[in-house]
């Protein structure tokens, strides 16, 4: 699977909310300044080339739907970030979250449980 850049996940996000979508619906829920017509019509076509959206054409108008989901591309993300910054260890990352996120004490004893459970598992 593809990386997206920043803004092409941006894009994607709003394309997994909405779940169907044509260019303009994205650009009504986009904040002021909104970018152009065109520039967010290249973005969804790039999504399309690298196989994250399909298209189903109604005359001239494109209605955009997700071809991978949203916890499928989370999960590779993660997986990503895992092996870059933690040398794939999930303990890391989790003692990385419990340092520097203030986890509540029960959400640090369920995490500890989980990582008992795996016993540092590769995702």
């Amino acid at each position: 699977m593809q990386k997206l850049t920043k803004t092409e996940e941006e894009i994607m996000q709003r394309i997994w909310e909405a779940e169907r979508c044509t260019v303009t619906d994205l650009l009504e829920k986009m904040e002021e300044p909104k970018p152009p017509h065109s520039t967010i019509s290249s973005i969804v076509r790039i999504l399309e080339k690298k196989g994250f959206v399909q298209h189903k054409a109604y005359g001239k108008t494109y209605e955009y739907f997700p071809v991978i989901n949203k916890e499928e591309y989370g999960k590779r993300s993660l997986l990503d970030v895992l092996q870059a910054y933690f040398d794939g260890s999930v303990t890391r990352l989790v003692s990385h979250l419990v340092e520097n996120q203030h986890l509540s004490e029960s959400e640090r004893e369920a995490m500890l449980k989980r990582l008992d459970a795996t016993d540092d598992k590769p995702l």
